[in-house]
């Protein structure tokens, strides 16, 4: 029997408003991510600058990401929301500066390469603080017995807005070009931004209260540490993602191995997105039942297997069903993942424990790009993936072998 739950959430008007504004708010990020990988490539026609960009945002964003938090807990949670969606608007207009006005300004590629570097390095700052906010916020608008649904459309809501974002972004660039791309994301954040407007304010509960961040880092850790389960779970998110990382490197095979052009870039850029939507969705209306630790195991050493079979594909359509592929096993394991160490935290020092679990998610995402470009750069666009991918399989094997609570783990 299908549940009626999400629809009762949905009910909830500051919800909506706030999931609206996120579907946005993604999309703009993703088309933005989109544009940059095309447009750098395009500039310096050498992987290891993609890769830059990722080492360029996340080396921010980690720095920023605990204090990010403590922010967060000690302020108006709207306002907050409110300047970190136009901080993004600003950032994202000086992107127009090059794209509009290269020639007039005599601009060399290396120059508007560097440019790009200094803004995303901001834009890092940024999302250590947005990241947090939205999911922060849901609990004080939904009722308890709603959120586990009002966090399902939250991360529907997030896919659906990343597969939308990778493919437009593509189109977008093949038929108006980079400049008016940027248009469209920036008139995307002001969109996000009206919906923001219409939320209530969300105080903090703990403004007379002095939080140590450090202290409070070094309890996350040390939870996450004693806690086999869920170290075992960050670990093969970390390094399957730092490794299995083929995505950065789409715009060198759409270029230069599938000639497939702006417009199937941005296709092959929402494939995994695409697999990822529709197995959370099944996943949602047939849940697994037993045995998570080790279906959690295979999906990460199937998604490598994955990586690998894309990073030897010379066909358009093989390597978009591959992509497809380990978006869906990865979808599992975000799923198993998430609920591993929701389960084995308790609420006291749950804060701590997803804020050092977003470190690890920024981290292996971003400097999963960066190692990406640097594998490219040393050993070849299409060995680095094959050898990303190996590494995946091998650390599945490393984990589930010398972890056993998380190998037996079930809910």
């Amino acid at each position: 029997m299908i549940s009626l739950l999400p629809l009762k959430t949905l009910q909830n008007v500051e919800f909506r408003n706030l999931l609206t504004g996120r579907f946005f708010i993604v999309l703009a990020f993703r088309m933005l991510a989109t544009l940059l990988g095309w447009w750098v490539y395009q500039l310096t026609k050498d992987p290891f600058s993609i890769g830059l960009i990722g080492l360029s945002e996340v080396i921010p964003a980690v720095s920023c990401a605990l204090y990010a938090g403590h922010v967060i807990d000690m302020n108006e949670k709207k306002r907050l929301l409110l300047i970190c969606n136009y901080v993004y608007v600003f950032l994202i207009s000086l992107l127009m500066i090059p794209a509009f006005f290269d020639v007039e300004l005599h601009f060399t590629g290396h120059e508007i390469t560097y440019f790009i570097y200094g803004v995303i390095f901001f834009t890092g700052i940024a999302r250590a603080f947005i990241g947090p906010i939205v999911p922060s916020m849901i609990p004080k608008i939904v009722k308890k017995v709603n959120l586990p649904n009002a966090i399902t459309l939250n991360q529907a809501t997030f896919l659906v807005s990343s597969v939308c974002g990778h493919a437009i972004g593509g189109f977008l660039i093949g038929f108006f070009g980079v400049k008016w791309t940027l248009v469209v994301i920036v008139s995307l954040l002001l969109v996000a931004s009206l919906f923001f407007w219409q939320l209530n304010q969300q105080f903090s509960e703990h403004k007379k209260e002095e939080i140590k961040v450090m202290e409070s880092m070094r309890e996350g850790i040390a939870y996450i540490f004693k806690t086999k389960e869920i170290l075992g779970a960050l670990c093969l998110d970390m390094f399957a993602v730092l490794f299995g990382g083929a995505v950065a490197m789409i715009p060198v095979f759409a270029t230069d191995i599938l000639k497939s052009g702006a417009e199937g870039f941005g296709l092959l850029n929402a494939a995994s997105d695409i697999g990822s939507m529709i197995i959370i969705t099944t996943l949602s209306l047939v849940p697994l039942r037993k045995n998570q630790g080790k279906i959690l195991l295979a999906v990460v050493a199937g998604f490598g297997m994955c990586i690998i079979g894309f990073g030897l594909s010379h066909y358009y359509w093989l390597s978009f069903m591959f992509l497809v592929l380990s978006g869906m096993l990865d979808g599992i394991s975000v799923v198993i993942r998430g609920t591993i160490v929701q389960l084995k935290t308790p609420d006291h020092i749950r804060g701590r424990v997803l804020s050092v679990n977003s470190i690890f998610i920024m981290s292996s995402n971003e400097m999963g790009q960066f190692e990406s470009g640097l594998m490219a750069k040393l050993l070849g666009v299409v060995r680095s993936v094959i050898f990303g991918g190996s590494m995946t399989v091998l650390i599945a094997l490393i984990v589930g072998s010398t972890n056993s609570k998380l190998r037996k783990m079930q809910y």
